[in-house]
């Protein structure tokens, strides 16, 4: 019960992450940019954090507690950078399949780590989940031309981040308290993030014209659910299954598309979403199948 427990707070995260690109739509709606809506969530969500930890945990940490943890932070910014000069350049549909090549990415770098090949059931998952993720991702009938090679170039660092970041977040520093962590490696990432994309956003009126709408909502779902569950539930479920659950994100971006931004989603990408839970689901059910055999053999021995 305890592994189901971690494993839904890092669905919950990675359906959180999810929803973000519907609600930056609306923002662009209204005229802001993707930068000023990933500054305004970085500031909330480090400010969400910082409350957190000042209310519930203000242990102290050493000094190399915090270089590791803001170290974590620059793979955290690294996919937001990465990922929003992929869409600058590429199809949504084939920049967010660029970016989902951090679920086999993340198991071999558990299976490097930890010098062990990955679990059948965990190979499986992956081919699922690949298949899947092109057809959610509507790639299936995609008429895109020449692809700009600085975009894939992009995509794919964004999903090497991606999967670097859940891979540190579960090894690094796993004895800091969780509010404490994500609050380090988000001050980490913030920093580089808005160094790259300017802070204009913060005096130039565009928090008064409603950008802090788009902020506070971005900077809970994009940084205060996420970074905290995974906090949490990566140390306990490891990175490569923590990469097999993070694919909820698309399907949870699919969804939010059709409830928040109203747009048309086909019947292939439905399947895809479903071959995406299978996909995740495969592993788990291995899982519990082996958690049950050792019960039902100890009642044969006991009769």
């Amino acid at each position: 019960m305890n592994k189901f427990k971690y494993s839904l707070l890092i669905l919950i995260g990675a359906c959180s992450y999810g929803i973000l690109s519907s609600i930056m739509k609306l923002g662009m709606h209204e005229g802001f940019t993707v930068n000023q809506m990933l500054g305004g969530q970085y500031v909330f969500g480090w400010t969400f954090l910082l409350i957190l930890m000042l209310v519930f945990s203000r242990k102290k940490l050493t000094l190399k507690q915090w270089l590791s943890l803001l170290a974590v932070g620059i793979t955290m910014s690294g996919t937001s950078i990465f990922y929003g000069k992929a869409v600058e350049r590429l199809p949504a549909s084939i920049a967010v399949v660029l970016l989902f090549q951090f679920t086999w990415i993340g198991v071999l770098l558990e299976a490097a780590a930890d010098r062990r090949a990955p679990s059948k059931s965990k190979i499986v998952s992956i081919f699922i989940l690949i298949a899947g993720t092109l057809l959610a991702g509507g790639i299936i009938g995609e008429t895109s031309g020449v692809l700009n090679v600085a975009g894939v170039v992009f995509g794919l660092l964004s999903a090497l981040t991606f999967a670097l970041y859940m891979f540190v977040s579960g090894r690094v520093e796993t004895s800091v308290p969780a509010f404490n962590k994500s609050f380090i490696m988000t001050s980490g990432s913030g920093v580089i993030v808005l160094s790259v994309f300017s802070p204009s956003f913060l005096w130039d009126g565009s928090m008064g014209e409603g950008l802090w709408k788009y902020g506070i909502a971005l900077g809970f779902l994009g940084i205060l659910i996420p970074v905290v569950f995974f906090a949490i539930g990566m140390p306990k479920v490891g990175s490569g299954m923590g990469a097999i659950l993070g694919a909820a994100e698309l399907p949870a971006a699919v969804v939010a598309s059709v409830f928040i931004a109203h747009e048309h989603v086909s019947g292939l990408q439905w399947l895809g979403i479903v071959l995406i839970f299978i996909g995740i689901a495969v592993p788990q059910i291995r899982f519990s199948g082996k958690k049950k055999q050792p019960l039902y053999e100890a009642r044969e021995n006991s009769a």
